[in-house]
Parts: C-alpha cells; structure tokens; sequence
C-alpha cells in the first residue's frame, strides 16, 4: 500500500505541480491525470477509463481567478489508485472522487491565500534589490514544497484509506452497489449539462442535436462522433474564411477625395454637437 499511496502523490505532483510551473499546459485535466496515474500504478485502461469519465464531469467546471470550483487531480489519482489497489468498482471510485475533489478545492484555496501570503515580503525584498537568482531559487523551491505538501492529501487518503474504503465497499448491499453505479453513469451528464449552460446557444444547438441523433439512433461510436465534429468545424471556418476575403475584396478602397470629404464631414458632425 506504500507504493501505491506513492504514486498517488507522484501523480498529483507531476500534474498539478506541473501544470503551473512553467505556464499552464492544461496537463491538471482529469483525462491526462488518469493516463498518468494509470501508467505509474500498472493500469492503463482503468485510469483512462476513470480520467476520461471524470473529465466529463469536471468539464463544466470552470476556476475564475482565485475562485477554485472544484480540484480534479488529487479527486482523479484517489479514485484510479482505489481502483487499481483496492479493487473498489470504477463506477463507485468515480463516485467518491466527485466529492473529494470539492473538499481539496476549498484546501488549496486555503494553501494559496492564507500560507503562501507569509512568503509574499521575501519575494518583495528579493524583487526591490534586483535579485533575480534568488528570486527563480525561491520561486522554483516553494513551487516543490507547495505541491508536494499538497500531493500529500492524495498519499494520505491511500496511505489510510485505500484499506477501509475496500472494507466499507465489500460491505454495500448490492441495491446500494447498483444505485452507486448509476449515480455514477448520471454523472458525466451533470457535467454536459454544467459545460452547455454556459455555451448553448441557438446557432450551436443543432450540432448537439446532430451529435444526440448519430450516437442514440445510428449507434455511432464516440470517436467517430467527435472525427464527424472535427470535420464539420474544419469546412465552417474555411467557409468563413472565404466569406471574410469577399467581404474584404467586395468594400472599395476610399479614394484621397472621398477620404477628405468624409474626415470633413465628421468634423462638421463634432462642431454641431460640440
């Protein structure tokens, strides 16, 4: 369990640490975190499986300044490592997770406005003499401390939990198994449902339509729904792209009169409102 636990927080480290330390490479998405975490715990597809599953809850997500709506990575590394190390179903670790990543949402809001602020003067003192060594030293170094304290959560809850969690899911009546499972399966569809609130619109809305209709009534599989997708994106903006050049070969160029005539007559529009 020491292992496992390990590469819970080696996970956590590489894509939330990583995500931020130079720039943000969007490697924190759960679909990323799961591949990885399956990968350094020996199962790929478990982790795929629960990544991609938890990305499309999270997708709907979305973190505003410091505002930090939910933490999917440490939720996504906890949920594959029950997976992988506690044979806990994938649909009832996807169901824990959710949680989990509200909690350690509220906990790195904590880290970042309340323990990094006493680090603040330094960096101001190092800035105002011209420090740039000790400022990267400083910066990378707290960046290590920040996410592997962090990480800790993630080796914490395997560490301790990985057994109990077993012990109480072996446990569960199996109508409560089955309930767990279809939360589980209803999840994704509150994250769509999160993600199209904020850009449904009349004009999108018929590729959701297109995209319902090829998955529920052709039984096309998702790749080739989202390939349908690519494709119908790419012809839109070539389209209008060619709209945009006519529109532009279409309007003449002012001439030096026209131009004068109508600078003048602004300027008659401004001295009358004046």
């Amino acid at each position: 369990m020491l292992g496992l636990a390990f590469t819970a927080w080696l996970a956590v480290l590489i894509c939330y640490g990583g995500n931020w330390v130079l720039g943000q490479c969007m490697i924190e998405r759960p679909i990323v975190v799961g591949l990885i975490a399956g990968i350094l715990m020996g199962d790929v597809q478990t982790g795929v499986i629960i990544g991609a599953s938890l990305e499309a809850i999270f997708m709907g997500a979305v973190n505003i300044g410091g505002a930090i709506s939910a933490e999917p990575v440490t939720a996504t590394a906890l949920a594959v490592a029950f997976a992988v190390g506690a044979s806990v179903d994938t649909s009832a670790a996807i169901t824990i997770a959710v949680p989990v990543g509200v909690v350690t949402a509220f906990l790195s809001i904590f880290m970042n406005n309340v323990i990094l602020a006493f680090f603040a003067g330094p960096f101001d003192k190092l800035a105002a003499e011209g420090n740039e060594r000790g400022l990267a030293l400083q910066h990378y170094l707290l960046w290590f401390v920040k996410y592997a304290a962090f990480a800790l959560i993630a080796f914490l809850g395997v560490y301790f939990g990985a057994e109990p969690v077993a012990a109480i899911v072996n446990q569960i009546p199996a109508n409560v198994t089955a309930g767990l499972n279809a939360v589980g399966a209803l999840l994704p569809a509150v994250g769509m449902a999160l993600l199209l609130q904020m850009l449904w619109s009349p004009q999108l809305a018929i590729y959701f339509f297109l995209g319902f209709t090829l998955y529920s009534y052709l039984q096309l599989p998702m790749i080739a729904i989202a390939v349908f997708g690519v494709v119908i994106a790419v012809v839109t903006a070539l389209r209008d792209k060619e709209l945009f050049e006519l529109t532009k070969k279409s309007v003449p160029a002012l001439s030096s009169s026209d131009a004068s005539a109508s600078k003048a007559a602004d300027d008659d529009e401004e001295a009358f409102f004046a």
